[in-house]
């Protein structure tokens, strides 16, 4: 029956069983599958997103039960038993939530209970379920609403006060949680519902309250909130690592990137440069991969490409390391194959160990001489009267791979017209069967042979491959020989 305070409202009509049934079947069904979701979620306690997956997959498996609960509460309908007495003229009395309901919802026995207090007789009610909750025999009797704070927060006393209060003098109805520590240390969450029952002279006469036990509800719902706050943090900081890589690559990497470089000296023999880096497509940001081109004192040129193994801020800070040391010995006129070896000794002792695939060269425009080291890396590719062809690659094992390794220099004399294309691994999207980064670029070789500059082949190179998707990101450098 509706609350005496809302008598002017018409009662609404119970919903039909069969309805309810089916809602309390649709729930169970619902709850199995998101809990069967839960147990296949594969188990990383390190990582963040699966701990907030879990989490909400907890909190739908408490939401879930505290539904079914309610809906087996609806389907029970009035306690079964003896009639209950008819109140005394004029006086209201609302429905008793007792131990039939419970009994009849089983998912939430010992988490719904309810009390009444008689404010003209002093007596107090309450449901074995309520008990339970309160961590209190019954034998010892019922709390009176005097002594009810007692077991309450001390934070949360004014509120409950509040509450009853207003229930008691005003004839609100009330709805709030508080926290209570039972007797033997456990804190639970409560929210406590229920309405007066008034007299015939519209005066309080008893109070109803249904109370349920909400603890695991609210711990889900802030394992939810913590792990999102988790979750948001850790994007804050990848942002910022990201603009930190970006910054640091723009700090470190050539000037001239993604068009040909200033000639600082001119000569029948000088060597026109390109290179282009071609970004990953799943991760725009990533640059592992390098490329660089620098005029040395005595008019020589060094080339170099290559790539380090790690992500984020370690692998930006090891280019930068790693270009850094390889610009500095080849200024100070250390050879290829030695500086390499230099390098290895470099990335073995470091704090942050990382492998690094580099090929280091030297080019010599009086005597038209390519000098070339390689540590695990793709030997250069020289196109030449229409054709083109793979270099020798002298033995060289990758950066950082083993301890005091020795690195082979080779020498090669190039002809006015020569062009040399130097390249990382990923050219080629993954899974491509169409040939490998080195026949697809040596099938550039006609196309390549009616260009007149590095920056025309570097083009025509990106043209052909660099519209590929590809997990990592790459480098290619083009480097004609004048005259």
């Amino acid at each position: 029956m509706p609350s005496p305070l809302f008598a002017d409202r018409s009662a609404p009509q119970p919903p039909e069983r069969g309805t309810v049934e089916a809602l309390i079947t649709q729930t169970r069904r619902l709850r199995g599958e998101v809990d069967a979701v839960r147990r296949d979620t594969e188990v990383d306690d390190d990582d963040t997103l699966w701990r907030w997956q879990r989490a909400l997959c907890d909190l739908a498996v408490h939401q879930l039960d505290d539904l079914g609960a309610h809906l087996e509460e609806l389907k029970a309908g009035r306690p079964d038993g003896p009639a209950p007495e008819e109140p005394a003229r004029g006086q209201h009395r609302a429905p008793r939530h007792g131990r039939e309901i419970q009994d009849s919802a089983a998912p939430a026995r010992g988490r719904i209970g309810s009390a009444e207090w008689n404010l003209l007789t002093d007596e107090v009610s309450w449901s074995d379920e309520l008990f339970e909750i309160f961590g209190r025999p019954p034998e010892s009797g019922p709390l009176s609403l005097d002594e009810l704070p007692s077991l309450v927060f001390a934070d949360d006393q004014t509120l409950l006060t509040a509450m009853v209060t207003g229930c008691l003098i005003d004839g609100r109805p009330m709805d709030g949680e508080f926290r209570i520590v039972r007797p033997d240390g456990r804190v639970r969450t409560l929210r406590m519902t229920g309405e007066p029952v008034l007299d015939a002279d519209g005066c309080t006469a008893s109070m109803w309250a249904v109370l349920r036990d909400i603890s695991e509800l609210r711990r889900s719902e802030r394992t939810v909130r913590d792990v999102r706050d988790s979750l948001h943090r850790e994007h804050h900081i990848a942002q910022t690592e990201r603009r930190l890589v970006v910054e640091l690559q723009e700090a470190v990497l050539p000037s001239w990137r993604g068009s040909s470089r200033p000639a600082a000296r001119s000569g029948p023999a000088a060597l026109d440069v390109a290179a282009r880096h071609l970004p990953s497509t799943a991760d725009p940001s990533a640059c592992r991969d390098w490329y660089d081109a620098l005029e040395l004192p005595g008019g020589d040129t060094l080339l170099t490409v290559g790539e380090l193994t790690g992500q984020g801020m370690a692998a930006a800070s090891s280019m930068a390391m790693t270009l850094g040391a390889l610009r500095g010995m080849a200024v100070a006129g250390i050879e290829p194959g030695a500086l390499l070896g230099h390098l290895n000794q470099l990335l073995d002792t470091s704090e942050r160990p990382a492998l690094g695939s580099v090929l280091c060269s030297r080019y010599n425009p009086r005597t038209r001489t390519f000098a070339w080291a390689q540590a695990g890396h793709p030997a250069p590719l020289l196109f030449r009267d229409g054709t083109g062809r793979v270099l020798t690659p002298p033995d060289g094992v990758l950066l950082g791979a083993t301890s005091g390794a020795a690195y082979e220099q080779a020498d090669i004399r190039l002809r006015p017209g020569d062009l040399l294309v130097l390249y990382t691994d990923g050219l080629t999207r993954d899974g491509d069967t169409t040939g490998t980064d080195r026949d697809r670029l040596l099938a550039l070789a006609p196309r390549l042979a009616g260009t007149r500059t590095a920056q025309e082949c570097a083009r025509a190179v990106v043209e052909e491959l660099g519209t590929s998707e590809r997990t990592d990101d790459a480098c290619v450098m083009a480097a004609r020989v004048g005259g």
